[in-house]
């Protein structure tokens, strides 16, 4: 009685009495303090002591007897279940566990290790974050409702590798946008891009597989691909993109993931002779190329790069989109263009991993860019984005100068700044983060540390100008501090030579 009443009273205070009830008598039977064959108070007994209705203890009771917890016997009460094993607690653990290897596979630590999200998305300077507020969500709401407003029994089933008019209108929107020959049947629309480089991986590599990735590059695409059991290989990357090696031949990559229109993170622009030279190169291997276009369209400048894929004359690119950037994160849309031999096997590959679904906001996208609402919109943020760019960098080099050094800034949404003298950029986003502003350290994209730099990658695109320059002045004001105060600790090491500890 006395250790029903007190689990009872232990029931969160939000809990219908009935459902608290419920979970405190199922509980003690898991941990084991009710055992099997112990007998339950009578209902009445229990109605005066918990303050409860009989019928509401009837309904518990009845309830526990349904799912096995208890048994009845005429003339005996009832009682916790002898068919319950003893140690039925040892099967229902309390708490969460104190470390990952005990119940995580060795895919699963791996992954939780390398682990390089954010959870604040807003603010300054969120790399990669477009700014939700400027997107025409009352036009999108109108093309929604279009879809909703009658029924439409082909937007609530699977589809086969997507939208039908959406996939249609995107081969029209990429040969304009980004000079590609495709059909509709070589689109495939996906939940985000993560979602495409692990069907890539999946369809197109066995366990074991090299691939080559940017470095420093996306960590992202990095875990999805190590996830899938393949070897990562970390390629430089300079002032012309991935610095291509000869491949071992005997050990070849099975995919070269690469971001040739803006890399990621320094914002390169890769040159004719590095595209000419990797698509070669995977024509001799018989290597896939991801081309990953994910912010190319919201560029800075009045030229358009073309696509990899359009490039290529063998068919050995994949050409991943995403509106993740041009439209809002949450709508959780991509898609792949693939050869077209490959075009029916990752359809159905798609079908099989995931199902498909998502329709109704498909049908709206295809209306959304059919109708010209995507390049407007495109149109618009590229003039506030630009704006937001050169407020950071007029920020940011009026007050660090020669102590920072950027690339890119052509294209995207961020900003790279590498320090052009020892800093640990770790340390300085900690320090960031307890100021209210997010700074991702550039050093963490780096997969070799014998090549990696340290700096910081600021998010522009989601704070207005105005906000854009008070919040670089903290930051600035945090930099210098802790610029100042390594150097300090670094001429009182014993024995450092000073012209070594000043080395970028």
């Amino acid at each position: 009685m006395e250790l029903i009443r007190q689990r009872f009273e232990g029931e969160p205070s939000g809990s219908r009495k009935q459902t608290a009830l419920y979970l405190a008598i199922r509980r003690l039977i898991l941990d084991g303090e009710l055992r099997p064959g112990s007998p339950l108070p009578p209902t009445r007994q229990l109605t005066s002591e918990l303050d409860l209705s009989r019928s509401t203890l009837v309904r518990v009771y009845e309830q526990l007897l349904v799912e096995g917890y208890l048994q009845s016997r005429g003339g005996s009460g009832t009682m916790v279940s002898e068919a319950l094993p003893v140690a039925a607690a040892s099967h229902a653990p309390r708490g969460r566990l104190s470390g990952h290897g005990t119940s995580l596979s060795r895919r699963g630590v791996d992954i939780a290790q390398h682990a390089n999200s954010n959870p604040i998305q807003g603010g300054a300077f969120v790399p990669g974050m477009p700014d939700v507020g400027l997107f025409p969500f009352e036009t999108w709401r109108r093309l929604l409702s279009k879809h909703l407003r009658f029924e439409q029994r082909h937007l609530a089933r699977y589809s086969h590798g997507g939208y039908g008019p959406l996939k249609a209108v995107l081969a029209d929107y990429l040969r304009a946008a980004r000079m590609m020959t495709c059909s509709p049947r070589q689109i495939l629309i996906l939940n985000g891009s993560h979602q495409a480089i692990d069907l890539c991986a999946r369809m197109l590599c066995d366990d074991g597989d090299r691939v080559w990735m940017e470095d420093p590059g996306y960590w992202g695409a990095s875990n999805v691909l190590r996830a899938n059991g393949l070897r990562i290989d970390p390629i430089p990357v300079d002032d012309q993109g991935i610095s291509l090696p000869a491949p071992d031949p005997a050990s070849p990559p099975r995919l070269i993931f690469v971001t040739p229109s803006s890399q990621y993170p320094t914002g390169v622009v890769m040159s004719l002779s590095r595209r000419m030279q990797l698509l070669e190169l995977a024509t001799t291997h018989n290597a896939w190329v991801i081309e990953d276009d994910y912010d190319n369209e919201i560029r800075y400048h009045p030229y358009t790069i073309g696509s990899l894929f359009g490039q290529a004359r063998s068919p050995r690119v994949i050409h991943l989109g995403t509106f993740s950037k041009t439209m809002f994160p949450g709508l959780r849309l991509a898609y792949l263009v693939v050869p077209e031999h490959l075009a029916e096997a990752f359809a159905i590959g798609n079908a099989e991993l995931y199902r498909e679904g998502r329709m109704i906001e498909q049908a709206a996208l295809a209306d959304f860019i059919d109708e010209g609402h995507l390049s407007s919109h495109l149109r618009r943020v590229r003039i506030i984005y630009q704006e937001r760019r050169n407020a950071l960098r007029r920020a940011i080099e009026s007050r660090l100068g020669n102590l920072v050094s950027t690339t890119g800034g052509l294209a995207g949404l961020h900003l790279p700044y590498f320090f052009n003298q020892p800093l640990d950029d770790v340390a300085l986003s900690q320090e960031v983060l307890d100021a209210g502003m997010v700074l991702r350290p550039l050093s963490m994209y780096y997969a070799d540390a014998r090549r990696s730099r340290s700096g910081m990658l600021l998010g522009f695109a989601a704070v207005d100008a105005a906000s854009i320059e008070a919040a670089a002045d903290r930051l600035c004001r945090i930099v210098e501090r802790r610029l100042a105060r390594e150097q300090c600790e670094v001429r009182q090491r014993p024995g450092l030579d000073r012209a070594s500890a000043e080395r970028p």
